[in-house]
């Protein structure tokens, strides 16, 4: 490999690397990543989706990685996988630039004496930490960045910049966050006396596993009185709301725009498509697909594919539609007492 500023790999090398197999030529170098139709010389692509497999003949790339299915296709170097989508994504990794991040703090970054923070983590300008808050080895607090009272960082998080840890939130080990987004504000408890809203104390707060990362400008309320819980390797896109008490199982991914609402349990392995909203204190059984835009208004017992709402038509067609769905109920009591009123 060259300096790490302009990195290159031969085909021979990615495949020993990342256990895939080889056809054609291993010596060929690849210095970039594209994609098919797009890509160049020295520039690896990939296949997972067949509606692209037409552009395998056209493709300037050096390397393609493929399934075994489509090897033969390939006229030059392949890398074959068993699922290139994530074979690509591995690979690609080693060529994305990240920023060198020395460690230290910021003359500009305010952190309170009873704060801990490892000599080894890096804090950015403009940074403020509270009392009693811990940053472990490794961390990386990125400009702007608030960390309230009573957080903890474990080893190797990436605050990325002017993210808001309230108070009383704990993150795992590896833990990404992207710019904007906010853990541990008050969850929305409210109770009505005497037509007037009464705030309800939220006393708990948020509990990130090993692994998660939460995008841009996503929220997650801290609890009422348990934790609001983010297992291991839970994933949440950006413009995502995650109401207080909410507990999202290992593994799951939630999709831009999407909601939970309080108290609400998902399972493990689960994907929610984006804008798609559920209910709270529903539960939703692990392997779980939810497809965008659709609204979950009871608990899931089984997995599954789910969804909601009808598919998009020309504005006409919908009305009449529309139209037509409010009499669904008379049609479906005239056919029943029609039914029951034949002759067996």
């Amino acid at each position: 490999m060259r300096a790490m500023d302009h990195p290159e790999f031969t085909a021979a090398a990615l495949a020993e690397r990342f256990s895939l197999q080889l056809q054609g030529d291993g010596a060929t170098v690849v210095r970039g990543v594209a994609t098919l139709a797009s890509a160049g010389p020295g520039q690896l692509a990939f296949l997972a989706n067949p509606r692209y497999r037409s552009q395998l003949a056209d493709t300037g790339a050096s390397v393609v990685v493929v399934r075994a299915d489509d090897a033969a296709s390939v006229q030059g170097t392949a890398l074959v996988a068993r699922d290139p989508y994530v074979a690509f994504a591995r690979i690609s990794a080693l060529f994305e630039k990240l920023p060198a991040r020395a460690p230290g703090i910021h003359p500009s970054a305010a952190i309170d004496p009873t704060a801990e923070v490892s000599p080894d983590a890096h804090v950015g300008p403009f940074v403020s930490i509270g009392a009693r808050s811990k940053v472990a080895t490794g961390c990386v607090i990125g400009p702007g960045c608030v960390i309230g009272d009573d957080c903890e960082l474990g080893e190797g998080c990436e605050l990325q910049a002017r993210v808001t840890l309230y108070t009383r939130v704990r993150l795992g080990k590896r833990v990404r966050i992207l710019p904007g987004a906010v853990l541990g504000a008050a969850g929305f408890g409210l109770a009505m006396d005497a037509g007037q809203w009464v705030n309800v104390p939220q006393l708990g707060g948020v509990v990130v596993g090993d692994d998660c990362e939460i995008g841009a400008n996503s929220c997650i309320d801290r609890g009422a009185l348990d934790d609001t819980v983010l297992e291991e390797d839970v994933r949440i896109d950006n413009l995502v709301q995650i109401g207080h008490n909410v507990r999202i199982g290992a593994h799951t991914a939630m999709a831009g725009c999407s909601a939970a609402a309080g108290s609400a349990k998902i399972g493990r392995y689960c994907l929610v498509g984006g804008g798609a909203g559920i209910l709270g204190h529903l539960e939703v059984t692990d392997k779980v697909l939810v497809t965008s835009m659709s609204l979950v208004t009871h608990s899931i017992r089984e997995p599954g594919e789910y969804s909601s709402g009808t598919p998009l038509t020309d504005n006409r067609t919908w009305r009449k539609n529309a139209a037509r769905f409010k009499q669904l109920d008379a049609l479906a009591r005239r056919v029943n007492a029609s039914t029951q009123g034949s002759p067996e």
